[in-house]
């Protein structure tokens, strides 16, 4: 058996000395756990159905209104616990788990849609607040009446995430499919005469590399500009060159990081964003080249595509991709996304499932 196999070895003292070799092990074996887990019990409760027929077979009356309540307890437990273990057969990208960095940029509309980029920015936070999750500002560039026109926030799940359960934990897992052009339509706070506008704002999701992966850049590929910060933070972090930005000179990626006081941490903010870019740079390069991803109903990821539609004198959320209407707006744009998450990911399982069914 080979959740057998994997805790001997990884019992084996000498597996230890190679710790990328160890992790993939460990991950491997929370994830074979699990899954036996869910066999086992799938198991016990078939056992348990066909003891509660025997009852009601039995022709007992006093007994057979008790093995009826069992037989429907147990079909119900059967029918979660046969879809937990099809989900086991899903593709599960180790990314899923990670935390992640969400990038807002305002796009037409202009202080509108910059307006319209912190409204994002607090649905995202809020979410992360209903979650448990630890959030931070990385970089911002502010606009005149208080929005954004670009920001980038992490967001990590402090209690971490293994196994199956990875991907329901994992932020990127949960907020991969936010990727895309969001459109907004209401009566802007700029419009005197009360008319509906329609404005854009663009959300990048990318997953964190993995800081104990070997994650390499080649220094003389970098160029490491300081220059002085600029914006609100006081009189220190307008004084001294204390913001970095970090271009990477082959593909011409940039990251920059200015909110802190610290050189030092602005540099290590601007490179693990830089290597989150990266790292999405590669993961789209290796879509495009997949014929089954560019016909992935959840869509490809492309920044251009319009994804959902705000509508505010409606209170209404369109989700363009699974034609998902719901009309809470409100409660949606203070970080109840639950529903709109859980029939994104739903949406691409089923996606998943008849791809592995029709072979392709």
């Amino acid at each position: 058996m080979r959740l057998q196999e994997l805790d001997a070895r990884l019992a084996d003292p000498a597996a230890t000395q190679d710790m990328t070799r160890y992790r993939e092990l460990s991950r491997e074996q929370s994830e074979a756990s699990e899954i036996v887990a869910l066999y086992r019990r799938f198991t016990q409760r078939e056992a348990d159905r066909a003891t509660a027929q025997e009852m009601l077979d039995d022709g007992d009356a006093d007994m057979a209104a008790m093995a009826r309540e069992e037989i429907a307890a147990c079909d119900a437990d059967l029918e979660s616990l046969e879809a937990a273990l099809q989900a086991t057969l899903l593709p599960r990208d180790p990314d899923d788990a990670r935390p992640a960095f969400i990038e807002i940029r305002a796009g037409t509309g202009g202080e509108e849609s910059a307006l319209f980029a912190a409204d994002l920015l607090r649905m995202y936070l809020r979410y992360a607040e209903r979650q448990g999750w630890r959030s931070e500002v990385m970089s911002e560039s502010a606009s005149d009446l208080g929005g954004y026109k670009e920001v980038v926030v992490r967001i990590e799940n402090p209690s971490g995430g293994r196994g199956l359960a990875a991907a329901t934990e994992g932020v990127y897992g949960q907020l991969r499919f936010e990727s895309g052009g969001h459109r907004v339509q209401r009566v802007p706070a700029t419009e005197a005469q009360g008319r509906i506008h329609t404005s854009a704002c663009t959300v990048a999701v990318l997953a964190e590399p993995d800081a104990a992966a070997e994650v390499t850049l080649n220094p003389s590929e970098l160029r490491i500009d300081t220059f002085r910060a600029s914006g609100a933070g006081g009189q220190h972090i307008n004084k001294t060159d204390s913001a970095v930005r970090i271009t990477h000179l082959p593909t011409g990626i940039v990251a920059e990081c200015q909110d802190d006081r610290s050189q030092h941490r602005n540099k290590a903010k601007a490179m693990a964003v830089l290597l989150a870019r990266l790292q999405d740079r590669e993961r789209a390069e290796r879509e495009a080249r997949d014929a089954a991803e560019r016909k992935n109903l959840i869509g490809s990821g492309d920044r251009s595509d319009r994804i959902r539609t705000y509508n505010f004198p409606q209170g209404r959320l369109t989700d363009h991709r699974i034609n998902l209407t719901l009309y809470k707006l409100g409660a949606v744009m203070e970080g109840d996304l639950g529903e709109v998450v859980g029939a994104l990911r739903a949406a691409r399982a089923q996606q998943q499932l008849a791809a592995l069914e029709s072979g392709t």
